[in-house]
C-alpha cells in the first residue's frame, strides 16, 4: 500500500487523528541547528496541523510555506493561523506534483517531521529535496528509529531502519544528529 499520498492520509486527518506534538526540546534543537531565518524561505513538507511551520515562521523568522497532501491537514493548519500573517499553506503532494507550483524555487531550510518514514521511494524523495534546497541550505528531518520503543509496544517497528537511515544521510557534506527518545533529528547540508 502506498502511504505517501492523500488517499492514505486524508481519512486519518479528516477523522481527527492527532500526531505527536512538537516539544520545546525539539524546537530548541531546531533553533540551535538552523539559527535565525531573517526572512529566508523555508518549506515544511507534510505540515499536518502546521505546528512546525508556524514555529519556523513566527519564532525563527523564516518566510515559511507548509505543504501537505491531505486537504484536511491543510485546512487544520490554515484554521489555526493568525489572520495577520503566518505561513502560506498549500495542498501539494511533494512526490507527485510539479514543484514549480511552490512559491519559491529554492529554500534555505526544508523540514520533514515524522514524514520521511512514510516515503515509499526514499531516494526519489531525497532527490526532490536536493533540487529545491538552496546552496548552503539545511534539510531538517525528524523521524522515529525502528526498535527504540519497548518490546511490548505494538508500534515498536514504527520508524526507519538502519539501512533507511543510511539512505537518508548518504551524499550530504554535513550530517549532524541529535536524539530525542525514540526520535532522531538530522541536520543535513549539501
Amino acid at each position: 500500500m502506498t502511504t505517501n499520498n492523500a488517499t492514505y492520509w486524508e481519512p486519518l486527518w479528516a477523522g481527527g487523528r492527532q500526531y505527536r506534538e512538537v516539544t520545546s526540546v525539539e524546537t530548541a534543537l531546531l533553533a540551535d541547528y538552523l539559527g535565525p531565518g531573517l526572512g529566508r524561505p523555508a518549506l515544511d513538507i507534510g505540515s499536518g496541523d502546521g505546528a512546525l511551520a508556524r514555529h519556523l515562521h513566527h519564532r525563527l523568522g523564516y518566510r515559511t510555506t507548509g505543504i501537505d497532501c491531505a486537504p484536511s491537514a491543510v485546512a487544520a493548519a490554515a484554521r489555526d493561523t493568525e489572520p495577520a500573517g503566518g505561513p502560506v499553506w498549500r495542498q501539494v503532494d511533494f512526490i507527485n506534483d510539479d514543484l514549480g507550483a511552490l512559491p519559491d524555487t529554492a529554500y534555505a531550510v526544508v523540514t520533514c517531521r515524522l514524514v520521511y518514514r512514510w516515503m515509499d521511494d526514499k531516494p526519489a524523495f531525497l532527490d526532490r529535496v536536493r533540487r529545491i534546497l538552496a546552496p548552503g541550505g539545511m534539510f531538517w528531518v525528524v523521524t522515529e528509529l525502528a526498535g527504540r520503543r519497548e518490546d511490548i509496544d505494538p508500534l515498536k517497528s514504527l520508524g526507519i531502519t538502519p539501512a533507511e537511515a543510511e539512505t537518508l544521510t548518504a551524499g550530504w557534506s554535513v550530517v549532524r544528529t541529535a536524539d530525542l527518545d525514540s526520535l532522531r533529528c538530522y541536520a543535513l547540508r549539501p
